[in-house]
C-alpha cells in the first residue's frame, strides 16, 4: 500500500514529507486544479522514465511542468512573449496550460525532444506551496495509466497504481470534467491546441 497522507491542519507536515520523496526520486500523487496528477523532480532522469513506465506513456509526449511563480518559469524558457504574459496575468494561477520554447536545462526525456514544453502555475493551494517547498518545477501528467480516464480522488489513484507510488496526497475530490486548456503562445496569432477548463 502506498503512503496516503491526507490534507487537514497537518499541511505542512504533508508538503514535508512530498518534499521529501520528490528529492529522493520519487513518485508523488497530487491534487491539482482539474485532476490528480504524477509529480516528480523533473531533472531527475530515472524518476522522470519512472513515470512513463507507470503510465505506459509513449516517449514521444512531452510532460507537463508546474510551476509556483514567473520566477521559475524565467529560469526554463527561451522566451516569455507579450502574448505569455498577457494570457499569463488573466488567468494563471488556474487551469491554462502555455506553450514555450523550452531553454537548454529541461531534460530532453521530459520534453520528449520537441522545441515547445507546456507549464502551469496551479490554482490549487496546495500544489503552489508544495512547489514552493521543493523550490523548483514538477512534472504532471494526469495519475492514470494512458487510455484510462484522469482520477479526481485519492481512492481512483491506488486503485490504479497500488504501491506503485511512493506518496498519495489526498487533497479530497478534484474539479474533474476537462483537462487545463492548453495555448501555444510563442509566435502570433495565438494558438488553441486544446480547449479545455477555462472557456
Amino acid at each position: 500500500m502506498p503512503q496516503i497522507l491526507k490534507v487537514d491542519s497537518n499541511t505542512e507536515d504533508v508538503i514535508a514529507t512530498a518534499h521529501r520523496i520528490l528529492i529522493a526520486g520519487g513518485v508523488i500523487a497530487f491534487p491539482t486544479d482539474t485532476f490528480y496528477a504524477l509529480g516528480v523532480d523533473p531533472f531527475n532522469r530515472e524518476a522522470v522514465n519512472r513515470v512513463f513506465e507507470l503510465k505506459g506513456r509513449e516517449k514521444s509526449k512531452p510532460l507537463i511542468l508546474l510551476i509556483s511563480s514567473k520566477v521559475q518559469l524565467e529560469t526554463m524558457v527561451k522566451e516569455i512573449t507579450p502574448a505569455h504574459s498577457a494570457l499569463m496575468q488573466k488567468f494563471w494561477p488556474g487551469p491554462l496550460t502555455l506553450l514555450f520554447e523550452p531553454d537548454s536545462v529541461i531534460p530532453e526525456n521530459v520534453s520528449a525532444g520537441s522545441n515547445r514544453i507546456g507549464i502551469r502555475q496551479p490554482g490549487n493551494t496546495l500544489t503552489r506551496d508544495l512547489i514552493s517547498a521543493v523550490g523548483q518545477p514538477i512534472t504532471a501528467p494526469s495519475a492514470n495509466r494512458s487510455g484510462d480516464n484522469p482520477p479526481i480522488t485519492a481512492k481512483q489513484v491506488q486503485q490504479s497504481f497500488g504501491d506503485q507510488v511512493d506518496l498519495i496526497i489526498d487533497g479530497g475530490t478534484c474539479q474533474g470534467g476537462k483537462p487545463s486548456t492548453l495555448i501555444d503562445a510563442v509566435e502570433i496569432p495565438v494558438r488553441l491546441v486544446r480547449a479545455g477548463a477555462l472557456a
